[in-house]
């Protein structure tokens, strides 16, 4: 890994304007300083045993693991308070946040569940909260924007370029560029400038250290396979991180292949990317020819996101991640059966990795696999129906 802070390797950085590097620069130091000292991390974990309901399981799906063949066990990220991963990052900036003496607190969100998490941290430390979200994504992911609104954020709708996730966060750099005394922007992944790869990742990698724990204890060995889906990547490099320094562990990342990386409607950065410098840091970016971001698509509002985080290019240039992709239609194909299987509705980001696995179901005959199921799918029901009337409607010619 590059020796320089803030890279992983080639990737990372600050790439951000200089009216920025104050903020940035005060953060890094309340992380390094406040965030990293025994006091900070004990009341952290204090709110995510009590507040969060940690540690969540990991369940052996023994339905579904006698239909594949090998054992299969799920990192149940969809029991914490809030119904994702994202509520563990949340806790951990916003209590910073408080501790740097930050009133008020800006996200951005993409299916709604970072958005979410924030908001209840916003509420839990009495703290104003602004989130920005693509309008398209509103559309899709109406029930969190109820729950925000409910929570006492302010939910802005950002009605420009693809109307997600990228110009959620253009937004929302925005606003702390004009806010940046009293704001902190609790940016939602791993990605952004240092020191938000790093430091997303240390709130978020419970998940592997819990999971690590459990399958020792459950099964005497370290699995052979821990499988994530990837956006921004926090879920996957909350797991995974722990898991890095083992390296008989095959660790899986997978993407939104959309309709199809051949027809463009996708959103699989390691697939159709080239290295370049997004939103405050270098990394695979979706771009044509003269560096212009093009515009993702993925039934997931999650993973319908132009880059990905720095240190998962680091893990792939590395050999150490293996990253795959799985499109709409496998995507949906997943979801239903571990609900009919084991009466769990996943994310539909989620079940990008669940997609992956069936597809490549042989490759793990008899082998021991984690799936991070990241997220529940309450959000993604009408997202889901509206799907399969488009596909009965298409296999019956009747568009």
């Amino acid at each position: 890994m590059n020796k320089k802070q803030g890279y992983f390797g080639n990737y990372g950085g600050q790439f951000v304007p200089e009216t920025l590097m104050p903020a940035l620069s005060e953060l890094k130091h309340a992380f390094y300083s406040i965030g990293r000292s025994e006091a900070f991390k004990k009341e952290f974990y204090s709110y995510l045993k009590d507040y969060v309901g940690r540690p969540t399981p990991l369940y052996l799906a023994g339905n579904l693991s006698k239909k594949l063949g090998f054992k299969l066990y799920l990192k149940r990220e969809d029991l914490c308070h809030t119904g994702a991963h994202k509520i563990n990052n949340a806790i951990g900036q916003v209590l910073l946040a408080k501790k740097m003496g930050k009133d008020r607190i800006i996200a951005e969100t993409g299916a709604g569940q970072h958005g979410v998490a924030t908001a209840t941290a916003s509420c839990l430390f009495g703290l104003e909260c602004t989130v920005y979200m693509g309008t398209e994504d509103m559309e899709r992911q109406a029930v969190n924007v109820t729950r925000m609104n409910l929570l006492g954020a302010k939910v802005v709708g950002v009605d420009t370029g693809s109307k997600t996730l990228k110009d959620a966060i253009n937004e929302a750099l925005r606003d702390w560029v004009t806010n940046i005394r009293n704001t902190h922007y609790v940016l939602g992944t791993v990605f952004g400038p240092h020191p938000y790869p790093t430091m997303v990742k240390e709130f978020v990698s419970i998940i592997g250290k819990e999971a690590i724990r459990q399958i020792k204890n459950y099964e005497g060995v370290l699995p052979d396979a821990v499988i994530a889906c990837v956006g921004g990547g926090s879920n996957a490099m909350g797991i995974f991180y722990p898991f890095i320094k083992h390296k008989e562990v095959k660790l899986i990342g997978v993407e939104a292949g959309g309709k199809g990386p051949v027809t463009g409607l996708h959103a699989a950065r390691f697939t159709g990317g080239r290295i370049g410098v997004f939103q405050g840091a270098k990394s695979f970016i979706l771009q044509d020819e003269n560096g212009q971001i093009l515009n993702t698509y993925s039934i997931s509002a999650g993973l319908d996101y132009a880059s990905v985080g720095p240190e998962h290019c680091y893990l792939r240039d590395e050999g150490r991640v293996t990253y795959g992709y799985a499109n709409d239609d496998e995507v949906v194909e997943a979801f239903n059966v571990l609900s009919r299987e084991e009466g769990i509705i996943p994310a539909l980001e989620s079940a990008h990795a669940l997609a992956y696995l069936l597809k490549n179901q042989s490759d793990f005959k008899d082998k021991l696999v984690i799936v991070n199921l990241s997220g529940r799918g309450d959000k993604d029901l009408s997202t889901v129906i509206d799907y399969k009337k488009g596909q009965y409607e298409r296999d019956n010619k009747k568009i």
